[in-house]
């Protein structure tokens, strides 16, 4: 049954999620060593040129080693004083081969697949001859090609999803057009103000042609199943464990016809019409206006918490913790992470735009990884009363961060959503006056990945576990327009439901 105004709402386009982020460590290095090509072409020192455009050695150092980004206004100074142009500058060419393996090698060691070994890194000095270079840069290829084969089953699925993390971090979570999208459908369910209602989620559903229907005979492999012919929505008796509730459902369902969604052309756009329509349901049900609101009053009195937002607005903490991070950053200037985490420590969930530094394989992605024990994600775990929140500070490589992590179970097991903030910003959080403090040095494996010495030399030779894979997040889903569900079983569910 077509829309109310005769067809379908007109799509929300959103810019397509590109491979990686625009402004890389590497683009950085790139610059710094084409500055110094030029420097060198003419004779200056570090000093000289430092004094020719009004800034110091030091930082001329740190912009030539990639680890500073210059002002605009210094990359003119420095093109004038070099005679060259700007754009001269920020070629993405490297000037020379020797540049081009030293970006290389630098690049390769800054990955988390090398800082898991432990091992130090090497300074590409003049004393380093050339072809020392081409094989450093020549063995980092091959671990990181033999890290990629050691995950080709799932590689599209991870590097897809990889990909839309970055995307969506670079936008600070937050989607303008898919917030607009939900307060106008809000509208047209009559909401107001409060806890949305069963019943405006349904009026939303009717101004779109469709009725929510209740069924218990759901395909196992999806959550909610739409005719689209027929108008009707079917839905599950009752909410799913582990954070699905009813409204939550009929909203992501609703979402695919708001947003104008096609049948995904390929796994990163089914990936992306996920991510696309769970946003629209957050928004629904903890509407920007509103819950900005609430937040910045929250954040005036120094009170900010999860449990709080959550049942203003009769959300599960998750919803409400992740909602936390579409609003903070982009109203409230507060940047900060997310996290839901397995209670055998496997990350399922990451968000973060504040520097905390999550556990990646070769290919960036974070889904599976184990987190640091020392985290709160997983100290959680470990308290007798897991009734309350949990706050912790921990010492990170990356800083001090703070964070507020609250236990729960579903029908996989336990798990732990946490929501964290730098230190200097838990001053607006409740549970900040904590005196539970850790610190973890991970990737650093000698933090709590290394076994105790005496008893790896005990047992290393005696132990054979057998590994609880996470076939959830590892085994290749089946193929389809739709991956991961069984269309056999979705068509003869429809053809059942179509003749009552």
């Amino acid at each position: 049954m077509p829309a109310p105004d005769g067809g379908r709402s007109p799509a929300i386009r959103l810019d397509a999620p590109p491979d990686a982020p625009p402004r890389a460590a590497a683009d950085l290095l790139t610059l710094g060593r084409r500055i110094r090509h030029f420097r060198t072409e003419h004779g200056l020192t570090l000093d000289r040129l430092a004094a020719a455009t009004g800034t110091t050695a030091s930082q001329l150092s740190l912009v030539e080693n990639g680890h500073r980004e210059p002002r605009l206004s210094l990359l003119t100074a420095l093109a004038g004083a070099l005679g060259v142009r700007v754009e001269d500058l920020l070629s993405s060419e490297p000037p020379s081969r020797r540049a081009a393996l030293e970006i290389a090698l630098d690049q390769a060691q800054r990955s988390p697949l090398y800082a898991g070994l432990g091992l130090p890194a090497v300074r590409p000095g003049k004393s380093l001859p050339t072809e020392a270079l081409e094989a450093l840069v020549g063995l980092h290829a091959e671990l990181t090609r033999r890290a990629d084969a050691s995950i080709a089953t799932p590689e599209e699925a991870r590097r897809a999803n990889t990909a839309l993390r970055r995307w969506m971090r670079e936008r600070d979570n937050y989607l303008p057009e898919i917030e607009e999208a939900a307060e106008e459908a809000l509208r047209t369910g009559g909401y107001t103000s409060g806890a949305l209602t069963h019943r405006s989620v349904a009026r939303m559903a009717e101004h779109l042609g469709f009725t929510l229907i209740h069924v218990d005979d759901l395909p196992h492999s999806t959550r909610t199943v739409t005719d689209l012919a027929g108008g009707r929505i079917y839905l599950p008796p009752a909410s799913i464990p582990g954070g699905h509730g009813l409204r939550s459902l009929a909203l992501q369902a609703i979402a695919h016809r708001v947003l104008g969604h096609e049948r995904p052309a390929d796994y990163a756009d089914f990936l992306r019409q996920r991510i696309e329509i769970n946003y629209f349901a957050a928004a629904c049900l903890l509407p920007r206006t509103a819950a900005v609101a609430f937040l910045a009053d929250a954040k005036k009195a120094k009170d900010l918490a999860v449990e709080d937002f959550r049942d203003a607005f009769g959300v599960t903490h998750e919803t409400a913790a992740q909602r936390m991070t579409n609003l903070l950053t982009s109203h409230l200037d507060l940047r900060l992470h997310f996290l839901r985490v397995g209670d055998d420590g496997a990350l399922y969930k990451g968000y973060e735009n504040d520097g905390m530094p999550f556990p990646v394989d070769g290919t960036g992605a974070v889904e599976g990884q184990l987190v640091c024990r020392q985290w709160p994600a997983r100290r959680a775990f470990t308290r007798r009363d897991r009734t309350t929140e949990y706050h912790q500070y921990t010492d990170t490589p990356a800083g001090t961060y703070w964070a507020s992590t609250q236990t729960g179970y579903s029908a996989s097991g336990g798990f732990s959503i946490s929501v964290g903030v730098p230190f200097a910003a838990a001053r607006w959080f409740r549970g900040r006056e904590t005196t539970t403090r850790t610190r973890s040095t991970c990737p650093d494996p000698t933090c709590c990945r290394q076994a105790d010495p005496e008893l790896a030399a005990r047992w290393s030779a005696q132990a054979w576990p057998s590994a609880a894979v996470h076939a959830q997040i590892l085994a290749p889903l089946p193929s389809g327009t739709f991956p991961g569900v069984e269309e056999s079983e979705v068509f003869a569910f429809l053809e059942k439901h179509s003749r009552s």
